[in-house]
């Protein structure tokens, strides 16, 4: 199966995740290696399963993206909706949508919208769309751009944020079942993530899947950026718009990542403070945990195509996804070398610092 492009063509919208938690269930369920919990807010987590009483690694990910969800039919073909996530409202007028009831998928055009800020932005917050047919209430709608498809080297789809990053977590777990790592691994996926991190405020205030003792990944598709292009790799994400994150963790997947480079001449990474969004990372951090990041390059963040002023697929570079998920891998495997605090880091600089203090003894102090 391939993961990347079954998951990324699953609709989901903030709220409404319901068919990407049917997709995992299944996913869990042909692997007698993985085992599957929910908490009470619908957030799932799924574990390798170990013995190990070493410190656990999550790798965490968001089931939603910005989207539509159906509310009630005020014509024979109109549809009233709520707009879940963040996107210029110029770009949600007159858009395509499609909305997926049941076995149904009902296209649409949006007709009119209602503005709110948004984070001292205007987005849409509901919206009436013109539909060829009735649509149920609590549908998904996404914007009409198809499902996952891979072209020249990208991966396009209606959805890439975060449900590729979701699908790199699910890969990762199939390459290593068979040889589960010394540490436990485990991955979070969250809901409404676009909403406001409603599903992983929930996750660490409720505490029934986290320990504090937990490494955490936060796995995303971040809008590109000038100091971080598509298809240079991986993106080793030491901050967002809103915080730094753990300094001893990103700087162990960082030289995992350079311990990687050297294995494999075909594995790319990056280390870049990705400004174009807040990401679950920091709501780790606020809440306790040690967190830090990773993400792929973004094109049509939200689906929004800046270049021509519409709506438009997401895309990413497929080798930076690949090589993401080879980061993955390599991470579980060795997460059990990390040490506390900088303890890595700190070997590497007090081995200089043992060859070259001999220099500081006999330095002249004549002060007035």
């Amino acid at each position: 199966m391939d993961i990347l492009c079954s998951l990324c063509s699953v609709p989901t919208a903030p709220f409404a995740e319901s068919r990407v938690v049917d997709f995992v269930r299944q996913f869990v369920a042909r692997r007698k290696e993985l085992s599957l919990r929910a908490d009470r807010h619908g957030n799932l987590l799924i574990s390798l399963k170990s013995r190990s009483r070493k410190p656990r690694w999550i790798f965490t990910a968001h089931m939603d993206h910005p989207g539509f969800v159906a509310d009630k039919m005020i014509g024979p073909q109109k549809l009233h909706a709520h707009f879940r996530g963040w996107v210029k409202v110029e770009y949600v007028r007159g858009a395509k949508v499609r909305f997926f009831d049941g076995s149904r998928e009902i296209p649409g055009v949006v007709a009119e919208t209602t503005v709110e800020n948004y984070d001292k932005r205007a987005v849409p917050s509901s919206v009436v769309i013109s539909v060829k047919s009735p649509v149920a209430p609590g549908s998904p709608g996404m914007f009409d751009q198809g499902v996952g498809r891979y072209s020249g080297g990208k991966f396009f789809s209606r959805v890439c944020d975060d449900l590729a990053g979701a699908a790199a977590c699910l890969e990762m777990l199939d390459r290593l079942r068979h040889q589960p790592p010394a540490s436990p691994i485990a991955v979070l996926l969250t809901r409404a993530e676009e909403e406001g991190f409603i599903g992983c405020i929930a996750a660490c205030e409720d505490g029934s899947l986290l320990r504090k003792s937990d490494r955490v990944i936060a796995i995303e598709c971040s809008a590109v950026q000038p100091v971080a292009p598509q298809g240079a790799g991986v993106i080793i994400r030491v901050g967002d718009r809103a915080s730094i994150f753990n300094s001893a963790l990103t700087y162990f997947l960082n030289a995992r990542a350079e311990e990687l480079a050297k294995k494999d001449r075909t594995f790319k990474h990056q280390r870049a403070l990705m400004p174009g969004g807040v990401c679950e990372a920091t709501v780790y951090d606020i809440w306790g945990y040690t967190a830090t990041s990773l993400c792929v390059p973004l094109g049509n963040y939200h689906n929004m195509d800046t270049k021509h002023s519409r709506i438009g697929p997401e895309f990413i570079d497929y080798s930076d996804w690949k090589n993401m998920v080879k980061l993955f891998v390599h991470l579980a495997k060795t997460g059990h070398k990390l040490k506390p605090g900088h303890g890595e880091l700190k070997s590497r600089v007090l081995k200089r610092f043992n060859r070259l203090q001999k220099f500081l003894r006999g330095f002249p102090l004549d002060f007035p």
